[in-house]
């Protein structure tokens, strides 16, 4: 047994390579530059060439190499060549963060087949073509992480965010799936299951007042969650300090998920 002696090292990333899917704005741009940041080169990727550009310009000002890629992930054939494209450039792949989704609002029996396909597509199939073929390349190097952004709402359903809330959960069955047929090959898949927090697609539904404190007050910390509150937990799951977790999804939701946070009175009598 090892002197139990805290070393810092075990979650240095210098010289990683990670991919970050729809990391040209928004929480994924946040994710990439927390990874640049802690040491890694960074791939970004966007359906836009124009935007992941721009995006890569900011990871190379921290000092890291980063290049950008345009990819469509609900294309499976796009998934390997965005992979391919990594493996070229920088000779490995070591972290994939499957960030790339979209948000589906609305009452479930006014879902459309075009509104359900695309949800799908995105956050779910995308998702997995994305995770395989980044495995494979894993397989070969015997080690890989792969981290998928999921939602607190694959846990909790909640009224017109239903069938956003099933894609999530997939998410997370996928997490578990993927972690047991991999972790022969040293690959480790974990999830981050964030509560609502501000991106391109919710910025004006949560600026409005009441739908903030609706959301805020199912937490009991009383507040949406920020980009910066992943940063710890995407760091810990990328490094070397999580190196016996794998399928498992951390919630980082200000407590939304452990219960119903209800302001209990003592009763003064007696």
């Amino acid at each position: 047994m090892k002197d139990s002696l805290f070393d810092i090292s075990r979650f240095d990333i210098s010289g990683q390579v990670a991919l970050v899917t729809g990391s040209s704005k928004g929480l994924g741009l946040h994710l990439a530059l927390d990874l640049a940041t802690a040491g890694a080169d960074v791939v970004i990727v966007s359906r836009h060439l124009q935007e992941a550009e721009a995006a890569a310009e900011k990871i190379r000002q921290t000092g890291r190499k980063s290049l950008a890629l345009e990819a469509d992930i609900c294309r499976p054939d796009t998934c390997k060549s965005m992979i391919e494209k990594t493996v070229t450039a920088f000779g490995r792949l070591d972290i994939l963060v499957n960030n790339a989704g979209v948000v589906h609002r609305g009452l479930m029996v006014d879902v459309e087949e075009d509104a359900y396909d695309r949800l799908f597509d995105v956050d779910l199939k995308g998702l997995f073509f994305c995770s395989k073929y980044a495995a494979l390349a894993m397989m070969k190097q015997k080690s890989g992480i792969i981290i998928n952004i999921s939602s607190v709402t694959a846990g909790i359903a909640a009224p017109m965010f239903g069938l956003y809330a099933a894609a999530k959960a997939g998410v997370q069955q996928l997490t578990r799936a993927c972690a047991l047929e991999w972790a022969p090959y040293g690959i480790r898949v974990n999830a981050i299951a964030p509560y609502s927090t501000p991106t391109t697609q919710n910025r004006a539904f949560l600026e409005i007042p009441s739908n903030y404190e609706a959301i805020a007050g199912k937490t009991a910390l009383k507040r949406i969650g920020q980009p910066e509150d992943l940063t710890g937990v995407l760091l810990l799951l990328a490094s070397d300090a999580s190196n016996y977790i794998t399928g498992q999804s951390f919630y980082v939701d200000g407590g939304a998920s452990a219960g119903w946070p209800v302001e209990i009175i003592p009763d003064q009598q007696g």
